[in-house]
């Protein structure tokens, strides 16, 4: 078993919820985050800021140091991680744009059903 975890634009939650259960994947969690990726920002400029340097707090301007993201948790068993992963990059792949997020699958110990006590896959959704 395997825990999905997807950083996403905000504004692509709705579509990739809507995919996700169309692809039989109806159970996940999400939550606000901000972060940036290596393309938003240079980190030379940041520091420049940081320390206080005019030039590179008006190269700065009004962008955002940090960008409003979403983060999605899905633990599935090992043989709906392909599925889920494709379906996450499918729906938010829009073009070769910088920001369209990141996926990351990391192994789970075990899962345990508060409701029943059942424990492993059998704790998770059918597919």
């Amino acid at each position: 078993m395997k825990e999905v975890m997807a950083v996403i634009k905000m504004n692509m939650m709705n579509k990739t919820k809507q995919a996700l259960t169309d692809a039989g994947i109806i159970s996940f969690t999400a939550k606000d985050a901000v972060g940036r990726g290596r393309g938003i920002v240079d980190n030379n400029v940041l520091k420049g800021a940081d320390l206080g340097y005019e030039e590179a707090i008006a190269q700065l301007g009004t962008k955002r140091r940090l960008v409003p993201k979403r983060i999605l948790w899905i633990a599935v068993p090992d043989k709906f991680v392909r599925r889920t992963v494709e379906t996450i990059i499918n729906t938010n792949r829009v073009g070769n744009l910088s920001g369209e997020g990141k996926i990351f699958v990391l192994p789970l110990m075990n899962a345990i059903r508060v409701r029943t006590g059942e424990e492993g896959d059998r704790a998770l959704d059918e597919f």
